[in-house]
């Protein structure tokens, strides 16, 4: 009979750079948006600059890094990144206009009808049974959902809230009640096939 033993190999942490490919407009932005934030809640000391905190939150929303390799890579708990990331979230949802308030403000440009069109965004999968939602059939993969407003020259008038990629196009116009606002201010809607069946009235495949 013969026997094999099976030594564990010593494991090592390594840290490495790597490229990040932000505007600086981008990142001070971001900065000058956390800045303003700790100024009004009086927060007077966080462990990391805001400059360099918004690129760590920026690493994590442009290149779904993980939680824990970014605090791990930056001497920080994973907790302090996701505190940091959601807070950050917050404070750029807050700026994002209304659909309503954008809507308006097309009508009033002259604007007579805008392109309404769903897009998914690959995220790496998560475990546990709630992320099954997060998986399109349609992709082939995990991510998330979003639904755009662009005016006819394609500039983005809004955007929806992230919703799981299993989401349908329809579901998301629904739930946002686009077709109401749309109605509101006296707007049509150019759409592809996959809204076809939501309101002829309204969108025009």
């Amino acid at each position: 009979m013969k026997r094999t033993e099976e030594h564990a190999e010593d494991t090592c942490q390594l840290v490495y750079q790597c490229r990040l490919s932000l505007s600086t407009r981008t990142v001070n932005h971001l900065a000058d948006l956390l800045r303003r934030h700790l100024k009004a809640i009086r927060s007077r000391w966080r462990i990391l600059p805001p400059g360099k905190i918004a690129v760590i939150v920026l690493a994590v929303l442009r290149h779904d890094q993980r939680l824990a390799e970014m605090a791990g890579g930056n001497n920080i708990s994973e907790s302090t990144v996701r505190r940091w990331r959601d807070e950050l979230i917050s404070l750029l949802a807050a700026q994002a206009p209304r659909l309503d308030r954008a809507l308006q403000k097309g009508a009033v440009r002259g604007g007579e009808v805008v392109l309404i069109d769903g897009t998914f965004i690959p995220t790496q999968r998560r475990t546990g049974r709630a992320n099954r939602r997060n998986y399109s059939g349609k992709h082939r993969r995990h991510g998330l959902h979003f639904l755009a407003l662009t005016d006819e020259n394609g500039r983005l008038i809004w955007i929806s809230a992230a919703r799981p990629g299993s989401t349908h196009d329809i579901t998301a116009a629904r739930h946002d009640h686009v077709l109401a606002h749309l109605r509101a201010v006296g707007l049509s809607a150019l759409a592809n096939l996959g809204f076809r069946g939501l309101d002829n009235d309204v969108l025009a495949p």
